[in-house]
């Protein structure tokens, strides 16, 4: 991945493991100094009913969804602590931590956890200027999206259109650049007074009492 951009390098680490997230930020450190914004993106999902999913499902979905990012973020905010600088820390959640579907319970639960984590980190670190938000993305048009509809749906496309359509107030598709935008923006002096909100890029879904095609006048 790090070779499709200009100037990235990839510190490989599993975050769900607090020894290998003090080593990835103790290489940092080391090669490249103070690091001021981190964005905790690495997450996983399940889809299972929560009187079917196993155990050691939900202990790896809470192990990377949520316990890797207060591993990242602690370890974060030690090195920023030491150095007496300030950051920001930008965690994805979703628009499953606000209203969920069949078979996302326990991610949903997960998201939700995100949350509420995003909210105390701000409250716990905001005395050293360190603030702490969440992007909440709703359905994005990409690759992966298209795969993982088509596990309910036959046509995943079709699906897709008529979610923005009928299920978001903006008719058009929000992309990974879309989230991406107000990552940039959080992380940015422009927000210096925005810290523990989760901020919603869904098209206006989470909006919605009921869906566009049951209330628009025909």
């Amino acid at each position: 991945m790090a070779e499709k951009y200009n100037n990235a390098v990839a510190v490989e680490a599993d975050i769900s493991n607090s020894d290998e997230v003090t080593r990835m930020f103790d290489k940092i450190n080391k090669d490249f100094g103070i690091i001021h914004g981190v964005v905790n993106n690495a997450g996983i999902g399940l889809a299972k009913y929560v009187h079917e999913a196993e155990e050691a499902e939900v202990n790896r979905l809470f192990d990377v969804d949520v316990k890797g990012i207060w591993l990242v973020s602690k370890e974060f905010a030690k090195q920023l602590l030491k150095a007496n600088e300030v950051g920001n820390i930008v965690n994805i959640s979703s628009v499953h931590a606000f209203a969920t579907q069949h078979r996302m319970a326990i991610y949903s639960s997960a998201k939700s956890a995100v949350n509420g984590l995003t909210r105390g980190l701000a409250i716990d670190l905001g005395k050293h200027k360190i603030r702490c938000n969440a992007v909440a993305p709703g359905m994005i048009y990409s690759e992966q999206s298209v795969s993982i509809i088509g596990r309910w749906s036959h046509d995943p496309i079709k699906w897709m259109k008529d979610h923005k359509s009928d299920h978001q107030c903006l008719n058009y598709f929000t992309t990974a650049r879309d989230c991406g935008n107000v990552v940039v923006f959080l992380l940015s002096d422009l927000s210096r007074s925005i810290t523990g909100q989760t901020i919603y890029v869904d098209g206006g879904t989470t909006n919605l009492l009921y869906n566009n095609a049951y209330t628009s006048a025909k």
